[in-house]
């Protein structure tokens, strides 16, 4: 890990070293993270077979990450995303093998999967900031947008084919017939060799530091100032308070409300198993595609920002009156090719118009909108889903999307946001 100018080598992206590190090392990292991401809710249902324990796993993993990422984006810009990201990963690695040794050990327990979970949960709300705020200083500005629209589009590949590698490995069955422990072991040791092949790969990488602001303030203080920076930036204040009410009005529907929709009117579980795979296919194809126009989206991305979500309201409206499993796909496949597109474009613009010594907090903040408000959004739609169908809930929820969107474009200087002028920050 060095701290020194960040190189440009070649005029394309492919040929920056440092981006072929991040982008190796992160896809061997994200596969890795799906080991983990099955092996754990198994082994509390295998020790336990209750779904409120394994609520219970879910939110000590959740809850501290949602909490505590905003510190973790502070901590980032303090002493640099780089450093706390090797951190991390190093931390992960060791929780893991621990985890990993004491099943092989026989000590399997409730308490040893929460204490796993609650760990797990605490070191990713400081490693996820820092791996947002790495891009911007070990590539050259001009490759931000095809930088995160590969690094986007290799998580979203691993989230669809990690899965299925993770399950090959927790097929060995006990004597009960449950998924043995030595398997869970190995899923668990398997995740951790990755953060530790990653956390190599982060060693060559070479970024540019010289820009990160010195720290003369207490934590406290500085977390305020990165909240300062964005109430006072208008267009990033005006955005971020867009994004939080789009984010309630979809992500509600889209955890709650379609698996619903699958059960009551398609063929169950197997039917939500390819519309969510439909839309994960979407989203990497949007994400792969996040250059196409990129002129236009430069001059105009506020306005595209508010198209695509209006398009999307349109989307979920017209998913409520489904009534085929094609019909379900094919709208979720255009949702989910927006949304990888915005998503990319997001992230590029952010990354573009945040200083480098404010980037940590400003995507920890961004991040924090949408883990905080899945589940209440998620409660929100289960409680409305007693009094609406399915088919209404999709439709109120569309409907709101996009008179947020109309909104804005009246009411909010959105609609005007352009791309960041400088091409070059490092």
């Amino acid at each position: 890990m060095r701290t020194t100018a960040a190189p440009v080598t070649g005029d394309t992206l492919i040929r920056n070293s440092n981006f072929r590190w991040l982008l190796g090392g992160g896809l061997v990292s994200m596969l890795g993270d799906q080991f983990s991401m099955l092996a754990l809710p198994w082994l509390v249902l295998s020790l336990t077979g209750d779904s409120l324990s394994l609520g219970i796993s879910v939110a000590l993993m959740g809850g501290p990450r949602a909490v505590l990422i905003i510190l973790g984006g502070t901590v980032a810009d303090r002493y640099a995303p780089i450093r706390v990201m090797m951190i991390s990963k190093f931390a992960n690695a060791a929780i893991l093998l621990i985890l990993a040794t004491l099943l092989l050990l026989g000590q399997a327990s409730l308490p040893l999967a929460y204490a796993a979970a609650l760990a797990l949960g605490v070191v990713s709300a400081f490693g996820i900031p820092s791996g947002t705020a790495i891009l911007p200083q070990a590539v050259p500005a001009r490759f931000l947008q095809q930088a995160n629209s590969l690094q986007m589009g290799a998580r979203q590949l691993t989230l669809l084919a990690g899965p299925l590698l993770a399950a090959l490995v927790l097929s060995s069955k006990d004597a009960h017939g449950q998924t043995s422990i030595n398997a869970l072991a190995l899923a668990f040791a398997i995740d951790a060799l990755t953060f530790l092949l990653s956390a190599w790969t982060l060693k060559q990488v070479t970024v540019n530091t010289s820009r990160l602001a010195s720290a003369t303030r207490g934590m406290w203080m500085e977390t305020k100032a990165g909240l300062a920076m964005v109430w006072r930036d208008v267009p990033l204040r005006s955005c971020y308070v867009y994004w939080a009410v789009a984010a309630f009005f979809v992500l509600g529907p889209l955890q709650v409300a379609l698996p619903v929709l699958a059960n009551e009117r398609l063929q169950g579980a197997a039917a939500l198993g390819v519309l969510l795979g439909t839309h994960g296919a979407g989203t990497l194809l949007g994400m792969l595609a996040s250059g196409m126009a990129a002129s236009w989206l430069r001059r105009r991305f506020g306005t595209v920002l508010l198209l695509i979500d209006a398009m999307v309201g349109l989307l979920l409206m017209a998913l409520g009156q489904i009534s085929a499993s094609w019909q379900a796909a094919a709208l979720l496949l255009l949702a989910g090719a927006l949304g990888g597109y915005l998503q990319v474009a997001i992230f590029t613009w952010i990354q573009r118009r945040v200083l480098p010594a404010m980037l940590g907090r400003a995507m920890a903040l961004f991040m924090a909108i949408f883990l905080g408000l899945a589940p209440l959004s998620a409660t929100v739609t289960g409680w409305l889903m007693r009094y609406l169908s399915v088919g209404e809930l999709f439709c109120a929820g569309g409907a709101l999307l996009l008179a947020a969107a109309i909104a804005a474009a009246l009411f909010t200087t959105i609609p005007g946001i352009r791309w960041p002028v400088s091409d070059e920050r490092i």
